[in-house]
């Protein structure tokens, strides 16, 4: 079982009783608001967004972890590695991406859980570059971004929704510099 603790927070594979509280963050319009269409997502969705997650761990060696507290045992959201079909101008890519619920943002967080992610990606899991997409406007996930030291690469947009986005990007020897 793969698991990341960092000073606050433990990243670790899906539990049963996670589904409810991601299921609340991800029925938050201001958590969806920057993702896909920005429409917020039910149980059911989040059931399957879940074990889609699960499904590719077991496939690819890594996924979305649950990002827990460590002082409190709270789910706090997501963070972690996918494969971002939507964008095929971007394939082969492995991206980074985080998702909070908002009692738990502005405290770092966010960047905790995303740093020990792209460690894990660029030196557990071999890969040689991680890319970040972000909707253009999102000025917190730019700010994470930044802290991560990835550069932008291209703007685009999402070719369903038609959102403008951005690319950025890291590579191993930007991330050990």
């Amino acid at each position: 079982m793969t698991e990341i603790r960092t000073p606050r927070l433990l990243l670790r594979r899906w539990h049963d009783d996670d589904l409810a509280p991601m299921a609340d963050i991800n029925a938050d319009p201001r958590v969806m608001r920057w993702i896909d269409d920005g429409s917020v997502r039910d149980l059911d969705h989040t059931a399957e967004a879940i074990e889609r997650w699960e499904e590719e761990w077991d496939e690819e060696g890594f996924g979305l972890f649950a990002v827990e507290l460590l002082a409190s045992g709270e789910l706090a959201g997501c963070t972690g590695l996918s494969v971002p079909d939507f964008l095929p101008q971007v394939l082969p890519a492995v991206a980074i991406s985080w998702r909070l619920g908002p009692q738990f943002w502005g405290q770092g967080y966010a960047s905790e859980a995303a740093h020990a992610t792209l460690e894990f990606a660029l030196q557990d899991r071999g890969l040689d570059r991680v890319i970040s997409i972000n909707q253009v406007g999102d000025d917190a996930s730019e700010n994470v971004i930044r802290k991560l030291g990835m550069e932008l690469e291209r703007e685009t947009a999402h070719p369903v929704h038609g959102r403008p986005l951005r690319v950025h990007t890291i590579d191993l020897t930007e991330f050990e510099a």
